[in-house]
């Protein structure tokens, strides 16, 4: 028999973890590929993960509502292998090769006995501190490599979610620990990292006895969290323009009907905006792109994460892949299939990853404008408004006349850290552009 690992997968680009809501297997149970594992959840996609092979659970590692990083071991499958069907073969052989290992192995045990004694004693004398917050994998061996206990550890500020201990926390502590080595080791107080954030101010909400109180739920949390983040992470700032949309208007109510018969798909104003900030991305690029310390990675592909409101009131975005290689017909077969299979929960990871540009459709909900948070690691996010009729001054060859037009607002929030004004300003007057000009005798 041989051992597989099954890993927590990555279930989005800028997620680092996820939480074990649900095991549908237990240890000793025999299961097939493809067979579900475990339930996952982030802020973006609650999703099943099948298993990659046939076996046997042999080990699970983590319990049910477990935060786990990305790549971890969550648990071990035991498989038909060739791992030990060749033990019993060349006995003689592997007996003479065995002593002699056992004979080096000796020598090898003796000298490094001490150093053995030493690494346990310090293991035991940094386990009396229990930990009280997940630290990563990552931080756990600079910490042993460092000769960092848990207490210390545990006396550091995180500037991670939920206070987590950080890389750079981790290093910022040694670096303040060095300048302490003067002093005595067992009179030195480890040292707080400087946190890279001001502290939040805590506001107590005044509580009267005909309140209710209502406590988040997991994914209410995970947006919460990502929420503020994404405002420290990103100075937003945010530019709006006013389209006239008549063209678009009277080309749908001309063929909505047309198109569902042909197709048997319901054409909306979403994939033609989807379309249209395809183009511009493409004629933008540094408004496709991500931010990762001071390097901007252009993205060759829009692929444009479309804002879908789920019925439980919490919000997920799944992606139109290679937005600019598809067609209309293309982008609304897309678009309707992923609106549908997340406000049933049945997309995968996969539809929820890669996402360069997110669209957050205000006008669903009848709303004139908005100023929509980015979701990181983007840059920009475009909230489209409600469509109204609205009196407006047109040139003609007689004279200015004023007439009926259909009209809607368009807004812009971006990263000011690499988008100006300018590229912001001229980045969403340029999706007003191609709406405006949408051809109204356009052929399905």
């Amino acid at each position: 028999m041989s051992e597989f690992k099954i890993l927590m997968p990555k279930l989005g680009e800028s997620v680092q973890e996820a939480t074990i809501t649900k095991w549908f297997v237990k240890e000793g149970d025999t299961i097939e590929e493809d067979d579900p594992v475990f339930e996952v959840a982030t802020d973006k996609v609650d999703s099943e993960i099948p298993s990659p092979v046939d076996g046997v659970i042999s080990k699970i590692l983590f319990e049910e509502e477990a935060l786990v990083p990305v790549g971890e071991v969550v648990a071990i499958v035991e498989i038909e292998g060739e791992g030990d069907s060749d033990s019993d073969s060349g006995d003689t052989n592997d007996k003479e090769t065995t002593d002699k290992d056992e004979d080096a192995s000796a020598d090898k045990a003796g000298e490094t006995s001490k150093e053995s004694e030493k690494d346990v004693s310090e293991k035991e004398a940094s386990s009396k501190t229990v930990a009280t917050r997940f630290y990563s994998p990552l931080v756990k061996s600079i910490a042993e490599k460092e000769g960092v206990s848990m207490e210390e550890l545990e006396s550091i500020e995180g500037s991670g979610q939920n206070g987590r201990v950080q890389k750079n926390d981790l290093l910022n502590y040694l670096e303040s620990r060095k300048g302490e080595k003067a002093a005595p080791a067992k009179e030195v107080t480890a040292p707080k990292a400087e946190s890279t954030k001001p502290a939040a101010p805590k506001i107590s909400a005044s509580i009267g006895a005909d309140q209710q109180i209502i406590e988040m739920d997991r994914v209410r949390k995970l947006i919460a969290d990502h929420m503020v983040r994404s405002k420290q992470t990103s100075p937003h700032v945010t530019s709006v323009v006013e389209a006239d949309v008549t063209n678009l208007v009277l080309w749908r109510k001309k063929v909505k009907d047309k198109f569902q018969e042909k197709y048997g798909e319901k054409i909306t104003f979403m994939p033609v905006f989807t379309e249209a900030v395809a183009k511009a991305l493409m004629e933008f690029p540094i408004v496709n792109s991500s931010v990762s310390d001071d390097k901007i990675y252009l993205h060759p592909s829009a692929n444009v994460g479309i804002a879908v409101a789920k019925p439980d009131g919490n919000l997920v975005v799944p992606v139109i892949k290679e937005a600019e290689q598809k067609n209309l017909l293309g982008i609304t077969k897309k678009l309707n299939s992923l609106a549908e299979g997340a406000r049933h929960n049945k997309l995968g990871p996969e539809d929820y990853q890669g996402g360069t540009f997110t669209i957050t459709n205000f006008g669903s909900f009848r709303n004139v404008i908005g100023t929509p948070i980015i979701s990181q690691p983007q840059v920009a996010i475009l909230a489209t408004g409600t469509i109204e009729k609205k009196p407006a001054v047109m040139e003609t060859p007689t004279g200015d006349v004023i007439v009926v037009r259909h009209k809607m607002f368009l807004s812009l929030s971006y990263d000011h850290r690499i988008i100006d004004g300018a590229m912001g300003g001229a980045f969403v007057r340029r999706i007003g552009d191609l709406l405006e000009e949408f051809d109204v005798n356009r052929e399905i």
